[in-house]
């Protein structure tokens, strides 16, 4: 079994994650790229169970972004890391950003219907207006 290492930008909060990361995603949601201030915010989720905090747990603080998703991020350095949601609280996403080793690569974009008006998304993946899976694709791959 893999483990793979996050932490933030001042190293107070260092993570561990056991096990595969789930499908990878560049979401484009309007809230993502403002928590991310980039056109979008690359993330996977995974299980509770993988999770696993090594470090600064008193650095960490918390936003409630909406009453759904509760996002987690340090307080000292600013920087994003994880999400919870309170419809599934077996779930984490987590912040690809902040992750050292992943070979994982972006499955997908989702949720084009609110990208940033000046952003073109280039990368030939399949688009998405929300998630896949509950709707038809924007945009097929160019392959």
């Amino acid at each position: 079994m893999s483990n793979i290492q996050g932490k933030c930008l001042c190293e107070a909060v260092s993570y561990e994650i056991s096990g595969q990361l789930g499908a990878v995603y560049n979401c484009h949601c309007s809230k993502c790229r403002r928590w991310h201030g980039a056109p979008f915010r690359t993330r996977a989720s995974i299980d509770v169970s993988q999770f696993k905090l090594l470090s600064g747990e008193n650095c960490l603080s918390t936003f409630k972004s909406s009453e759904n998703v509760t996002k987690f991020f340090c307080k000292v350095c600013g920087s994003p890391l994880h999400s919870t949601y309170a419809d599934r609280p077996n779930v984490i996403g987590i912040a690809i950003g902040a992750l050292e080793g992943v070979e994982s690569k972006p499955e997908a974009n989702i949720f084009t219907a609110s990208k940033a008006s000046w952003y073109e998304i280039t990368d030939g993946l399949p688009q998405y207006k929300s998630w896949p899976g509950s709707e038809a694709k924007v945009r097929e791959t160019n392959e």
